[in-house]
Parts: C-alpha cells; sequence; structure tokens
C-alpha cells in the first residue's frame, strides 16, 4: 500500500479507522471542544559529507530554523516533515528515523508546541546543489559544523534540539526532550 510517498505492507490510515468502528460519541456535549489543543512541528537532520548540519535563513524571523515546519490538521508529523522538505527546498526526500520529541512550551503569542525531528540522512553534492529555496519563507541555506552552533544565528531551545538529534542520530537512540533538554 502506498500512504503519501511513503510504501507500506500495513493498512492504510483509513483501514485502521474503518476497523475502529463508528466513532465515540461525547458523553458530555461539547467536551471534544473544550479540550486543549497543540502546535505541532516536524523537522529533518540534514547533513553533507562533511557532517555539517542544514540550516535555513528565514525571511520571516531573525534567527535560522531547521529544514520542515508545520504539520497540517490530520496530517501525521513524518509525511508533513516530507512535505515540508519538498516545499521548502525542492527536496523529494522521505525522513528516516525519529531522532527526537521536543515539547516547547507556550512563548508570547505562540502556544506549546511538540517538535518532531527525523533523520533526513546525508545529501550528496547534486542534492544540495538541486536545491530550490520556497523564496516566500527562505533566504539561505546554510551548512554549519555541529561544534560551530552556538555561535550560529539561532535560538537557544534549537540549538539544544539540534544537538540532542545529532547525539540520538549518533547513538541511534530516540530522545525525548522539554525545550531542548533531556529530562532530569
Amino acid at each position: 500500500m502506498t500512504t503519501g510517498d511513503f510504501v507500506t505492507d500495513l493498512p492504510s490510515l483509513d483501514d485502521d479507522l474503518l476497523t475502529e468502528g463508528v466513532p465515540e460519541a461525547e458523553f458530555n456535549p461539547g467536551i471534544s471542544s473544550r479540550l486543549p489543543s497543540k502546535n505541532v512541528a516536524a523537522a529533518a537532520l540534514l547533513r553533507d559529507g562533511q557532517g555539517r548540519v542544514l540550516l535555513l535563513e528565514a525571511v520571516y524571523k531573525p534567527t535560522w530554523v531547521m529544514p520542515g515546519g508545520a504539520v497540517e490538521d490530520d496530517e501525521d508529523p513524518r509525511l508533513g516533515c516530507a512535505r515540508e522538505l519538498t516545499e521548502e527546498l525542492g527536496l523529494e526526500r522521505e525522513p528516516g528515523r525519529l531522532l527526537v520529541v521536543d515539547w516547547v512550551p507556550r512563548h508570547g503569542v505562540w502556544r506549546d508546541q511538540i517538535q518532531f525531528v527525523f533523520d533526513g540522512g546525508v545529501l550528496d553534492q547534486a542534492a544540495i546543489d538541486g536545491l530550490v529555496l520556497q523564496e516566500s519563507e527562505l533566504r539561505a541555506t546554510r551548512f554549519v559544523a555541529p561544534e560551530d552552533l552556538a555561535g550560529a544565528p539561532l535560538t537557544p531551545s534549537l540549538t539544544r534540539r539540534l544537538q540532542r538529534a545529532i547525539e540520538a542520530q549518533e547513538r541511534g537512540t530516540t530522545e525525548y526532550t522539554t525545550y531542548g533538554r533531556r529530562e532530569r
């Protein structure tokens, strides 16, 4: 079966929903509309052959970002990551293993958020040369060595999240973090 651009031998989401049966009715009408909702984002840790991390200079903020973005309603985070890579960079790439799940607290006008970071793999020179920036969102790409992340124009939480993702990729683990920090 095919789900988006991913081929799987698992039943489709539609099949799974059908086997769940009739959707549960609310015992207390209106309760579901009063439940909190979270924003979700998904990004890819993409590297070059030298192990440097791909970062993007956005036009809409003073700090750099990872390739990826907001996951749409009813969209799988992994598929959202793939969609964002295509939209932002013209890069058709299936995100790999989940590296980090990071909870980001409410800050200013932004609601709290769950951030997923997937292993995007290593880009060869042909893939790097083929990147096409979404001009409405991005000004430039930058490859940064892991040891230089602290000096890059990143938010402190993104620096921590990137460092956790690099460590998880190297160790073959998945990390749960809070604002880029490991649980104590």
